[in-house]
């Protein structure tokens, strides 16, 4: 029969792991109401947080906007522009772009607002993740808004702008196309949040580096799956531009499993 040793008040292991379970239990022991409360104070924390990001955004917004869409002016036929019908598809252009520009901006104070929400449930020794956490939300979702500007809305523009012919003229509407761009780049940034999120459940030991690694094959059919959903054009072309970046990230994140997800081995023996 194994005998189970009594935890000794001397030895650190013992205390570190005392205040654990302490602070486990307080966090267990606040109510549904607490709980929300706590979502409600974080969430209104996360908007004023964007609301300084687009007011920020609004002084620049001219700039911003012609970094947008200069370059998909120039993939346009010679001679045609954007064109708006609406009287306020102008102002919504420019609302949307703040709105766009002010979502990047806050992104790392956002970030910090969901760690803190987290955070109550988690072990001490956990807590000391906070800043990879953050850093990989942060850089996850400005790089995927960055490779969405820079490679999928530009090489999808290109293939959506080269249907003109001498039956077909060419001369989008900015609201729609404006729309397409945001869409791309919000979708694009939420796909680079999967090195957080597996960095996440690693830590609560829910997937691990061999599960991963034996599941690739379904990840990549999934990643096709939802490029498919994603991309307006069914060309295989804009399927792969997205496809192909996400299985790298899989790749990616079995690596962030492998180096932060728990040692079940040094657990058992502990």
């Amino acid at each position: 029969m194994a005998v189970v040793p009594f935890p000794d008040p001397q030895n650190q292991n013992d205390r570190d792991r005392w205040d654990d379970a302490d602070e486990r239990e307080a966090g267990g022991k606040m109510s549904f109401l607490e709980h929300l409360d706590e979502f409600r104070k974080r969430l209104i924390r996360a908007l004023i947080a964007l609301a300084i990001g687009v007011a920020l955004s609004v002084f620049f917004v001219d700039r911003i906007l012609a970094f947008i869409m200069v370059p998909l002016q120039q993939m346009l036929p010679p001679g045609h522009q954007f064109i708006f019908t609406e009287p306020t598809e102008a102002f919504l252009l420019y609302l949307k772009t703040a709105l766009l520009a002010g979502l990047l901006i806050a992104a790392p104070a956002i970030a910090l607002q969901i760690w803190l929400f987290v955070a109550p449930g988690l072990y001490a020794n956990e807590k000391k993740f906070a800043v990879p956490f953050i850093l990989f939300m942060t850089v996850g979702f400005i790089g995927g808004a960055a490779f969405s500007h820079y490679v999928v809305f530009p090489l999808m523009w290109k293939y959506l702008a080269s249907f003109e012919n001498e039956f077909l003229s060419f001369t989008p509407r900015i609201a729609p196309a404006f729309s397409l761009y945001m869409r791309m780049m919000i979708a694009t940034a939420l796909i680079f949040q999967m090195p957080t999120l597996v960095f996440a459940l690693a830590r609560m030991g829910v997937v691990t580096p061999r599960w991963m690694a034996r599941n690739f094959k379904y990840a990549v059919l999934i990643s096709f799956i939802v490029s498919a959903v994603i991309t307006p054009g069914g060309d295989p072309m804009s399927q792969a531009l997205l496809a192909g970046p996400m299985c790298g990230l899989y790749v990616l994140s079995i690596g962030i499993a492998w180096l932060f997800g728990k040692r079940r081995k040094t657990e058992e023996e502990s």
